[in-house]
């Protein structure tokens, strides 16, 4: 039985056709700066000479700032406006790009880590504001769906931003280049050679962020000149002690804070460590970001066609069946060596592509007063994609466990992950929810 009635209710109304399309290009614009950074932390690996787990601190930099202003920016959009809100988070994106500059000039990792936590400063304002925005612009019951297809334009910015990582930055990698046996000529070189190769390749890292600051920039005018629509998700006055009070009590909200936080995770480390799982089996970074590219073709194909199902299908329903299917390849990635473990990681984004905007649009539904800073719960739950990274990046220096490659091994983290999220699929499926 289809979730919502065949009432003809437009998805989008006419009115909010401008608005919605302009809120809509910045959800590919936060998927450019995602992909684009995921393969960063194997070029970091090799060009810095540091762990796979030092490594990860690029993504719990990224993601990182997600945690720490999800509320601020709340907060912030409350006293003003979303459009304020959006002004602000392009600023700041704007901001985190182009201090890549002075990053690579100084050579220093940290100076890079600091950059993009600022850079996602922004992006924490932009999804705790354009998502409730979204959702807002037409009436409740296709909120899901409308949600839906404005996440769907999110991996058309990530195969872009993966398309850059690979054509224009992993392939130019002078420190990438191997020898007839398959190993780094880098290691081998000496620390004057190592440095001119240091210089070059934080250059070529650096320059597709200093020209993401200035398209930002770009995009921060022309919403800043727009009228924008003034529209509220129910109530908008936030009291964070007494609503966070609720918040709590709520366990179809709570349980969804949780789902949220392992289904980033598990999207950050499928799509991080595709790379370090290729290169064990011999492939180039540059070639194994390609297979990191139809993956996320796999997740947008998925994404429009999970969307179109929702008109016939309980997205909750769905959300568990996706979950489950991600459980069964994600096995397939731990237990099979060779290219079909690399297949099987490859077809997990097809069970990944529906759940952060349904996780999300589940555990905000209902909320009234409290959907603001439920929203901005939601958004700070992204911070999985920072706490567990460094933890596979960890799994994987050991080489090998069990008799199996660490790297196989490492993807039990995104299964115990598809189980957490299929456990609030299945949950929520019933009308209350009780712990």
């Amino acid at each position: 039985m289809s979730e919502n009635p065949k009432n003809k209710i437009k998805v989008v109304p006419t009115k909010y056709i401008v608005p919605f399309v302009l809120i809509t290009s910045l959800f590919a614009l936060w998927g450019f700066a995602n992909d684009i950074t995921n393969p960063m932390v194997a070029a970091f690996q090799t060009v810095m000479e540091i762990s796979t787990a030092k490594a990860a601190l690029i993504q719990f930099a990224f993601y990182g700032g997600y945690g720490t202003m999800a509320i601020p920016a709340a907060l912030f959009v409350q006293k003003f406006s979303y459009k304020s809100g959006i002004i602000l988070g392009l600023a700041l994106y704007a901001v985190g790009a182009l201090l890549f500059f002075p990053a690579a000039k100084f050579e220093l990792f940290g100076f890079f880590l600091v950059s993009l936590y600022i850079l996602t400063f922004g992006l924490a304002f932009l999804e705790t504001t354009a998502n409730p925005y979204i959702l807002s612009m037409g009436d409740e019951q296709t909120a899901t769906r409308r949600l839906n297809f404005a996440q769907s334009f999110n991996p058309v910015g990530s195969l872009l931003g993966m398309f850059v990582a690979s054509n224009f930055i992993l392939t130019s990698l002078k420190s990438d280049v191997r020898n007839d046996s398959g190993e780094l000529i880098f290691s081998s070189l000496s620390g004057s050679e190592k440095a001119i190769i240091r210089t070059h390749d934080l250059t070529i890292i650096r320059d597709p962020y200093v020209i993401l600051g200035f398209v930002v920039i770009i995009v921060l005018v022309i919403i800043a000149i727009y009228k924008m629509p003034n529209t509220k998700v129910d109530g908008n006055q936030i009291h964070p002690i007494q609503s966070a009070k609720k918040l709590f009590k709520n366990a179809k909200y709570r349980e969804g804070v949780v789902a949220q936080v392992f289904y980033v995770a598990a999207q950050i480390m499928c799509w991080t460590f595709i790379i370090q799982y290729a290169d064990n089996l011999g492939i180039a970074k540059a070639e194994a970001q390609n297979y990191n590219i139809l993956a996320m073709g796999i997740f947008l194909l998925s994404r429009f066609i999970s969307t179109y199902l929702m008109k016939y299908m309980n997205s909750r329903l769905l959300l568990t069946i996706f979950a489950l299917g991600g459980m069964v390849t994600i096995l397939g990635v731990i237990l099979i060596e060779g290219m079909i473990g690399l297949y099987c990681l490859i077809a997990t984004s097809a069970f990944m592509s529906l759940m952060f905007p349904t996780i999300y649009g589940i555990a905000l539904k209902g909320l009234k007063e409290e959907t603001t800073l439920g929203a901005a719960g939601l958004v700070m739950a992204i911070v999985g994609g920072a706490l567990m990274p460094p933890l596979q990046g960890s799994i994987i220096d050991l080489g090998t466990v069990a008799g199996l490659p660490a790297v196989n091994v490492s993807f039990i983290l995104p299964f115990i992950s598809f189980v957490v999220i299929a456990i609030y699929g299945y949950r929520s499926l019933k009308k209350h929810v009780i712990i």
